[in-house]
């Protein structure tokens, strides 16, 4: 037995210095990471992320774009039918004040059943511009016309907005003040025009404006009239169904008056020059 101890504590110390052979092989340490190849890492991740930010940003920017064009939409519309009513209740406040008989006979000759009688010339009035203008009774016409210059275009809160001033000569009755004004306007649409000359597309903007006791918001195409003897011509997209017309008389409802115009009667002396053109005829 004691012979047996020595080979057994032999056995054991070469069991220990072989063991360390049995454990298995530990897998190699990667490289280490470089400054470039860490730089580049980071700027892919600020690439990633930027990109989903900025994607998110633009379509939030978009929706809240196309929620603001339908808002100032609805407020252009209520605005308007607003000033429309504003204009009966004034016209209602005057049709009340003024005498019975008086109101009658006035009724009596510029109304039939429940329209207008236009002449085929008549004074207007554009309360938002603040003058009056000759104007040019055209059934024929589809969309009324507004005489103007340098028209200019640009962007207003996401839509197409117009500049422009009034295009008159120097005989064409309007209160001097607004004359070289500028005016704005958002572009309701625009129109196709087709001539003896050829083709061509105009802007149509939206005015409040007068004509004796009628107010209404028209579209206008905006083109230079310069060379025409009325800065307004009306068509029938206005006269139909709230007018008529009688080519035989002229300016039968009176001239609007505006501060720094001429008083609605002296407008006679404006109003020569076409009825004697209508005379001649």
């Amino acid at each position: 037995m004691r012979q047996c101890l020595p080979l057994v504590g032999t056995l054991i110390v070469a069991s220990l210095l072989s063991g360390c052979t049995l454990l298995p092989d530990r897998e190699p340490l990667p490289p280490p990471v470089t400054s470039a190849a860490f730089q580049a890492r980071i700027d892919r991740l600020e690439d990633a992320v930027t990109s989903r930010c900025v994607t998110g940003l633009q379509t939030r920017l978009d929706q809240q774009l196309h929620q603001h064009q339908a808002l100032s939409a609805d407020v252009r519309e209520v605005g308007s039918l607003l000033r429309q009513l504003r204009g009966e209740v004034a016209q209602r406040d005057r049709d009340d004040a003024e005498p019975q008989g008086t109101r009658q006979c006035s009724d009596s000759q510029t109304r039939l059943g429940n329209k207008e009688i236009l002449g085929r010339s008549e004074w207007i009035g554009l309360p938002e511009v603040g003058t009056y203008l000759k104007a040019r009774i055209d059934s024929g016409a589809t969309t009324s016309s507004l005489s103007a210059t340098e028209i200019t275009r640009f962007e207003r809160d996401g839509e197409n907005w117009l500049r422009f001033k009034l295009g008159l000569n120097d005989d064409d009755a309007v209160v001097d003040s607004v004359r070289d004004n500028w005016i704005e306007a958002p572009v309701e649409r625009r129109v196709r025009i087709i001539q003896a000359s050829g083709e061509e597309s105009r802007p149509v903007i939206s005015l409040l404006m007068t004509l004796g006791p009628l107010r209404e918001t028209v579209q206008f195409t905006l083109n230079d009239r310069t060379h025409l003897d009325h800065p307004v011509l009306l068509g029938r997209r206005f006269l139909m169904d709230i007018t008529v017309i009688d080519v035989a008389e002229q300016y039968l409802h009176e001239r609007p008056e505006y501060p720094g115009g001429r008083p609605a009667d002296e407008a006679g002396a404006d109003e020569a020059a076409d009825r004697d053109e209508l005379a001649a005829e």
